[in-house]
């Protein structure tokens, strides 16, 4: 499968399904397509040494680490589940689909 053929999007809503994480919910934040990495709000967080730099101060921070996107799931909220998302094309146009419930998300 080709690095950029990813089903998961910024702004989705995820369930991890691997790792110590396993079963958390959130919004993907960021999506690195090249290495199929996604970082999740709330899930993997670490704690990072920062240095002061122009206009940030130093310290301790807390930011989400990156998640392989074979660890999470597109979770539907009205079936409190996880569940497959498919490419399908509707009046010409690539779109994403549910495929439990055939519910289009958006255009791709």
């Amino acid at each position: 499968m080709s690095a950029n053929k990813l089903r998961i999007r910024k702004g989705d809503t995820v369930v991890v399904i691997a790792g110590k994480d396993a079963g958390s919910v959130g919004k993907v934040l960021r999506v690195r397509p090249e290495d199929r990495h996604v970082a999740v709000e709330g899930v993997a967080v670490v704690k990072r040494h920062a240095k002061p730099t122009n206009g940030q101060t130093g310290g301790i921070i807390s930011k989400e680490a990156w998640i392989d996107v074979s660890n999470v799931a597109f979770y539907d909220a009205e079936l409190a589940r996880p569940v497959k998302i498919g490419f399908r094309t509707v009046d010409g146009k690539k779109v994403r689909f549910n495929k439990k419930t055939g519910a289009v998300l958006e255009q791709a």
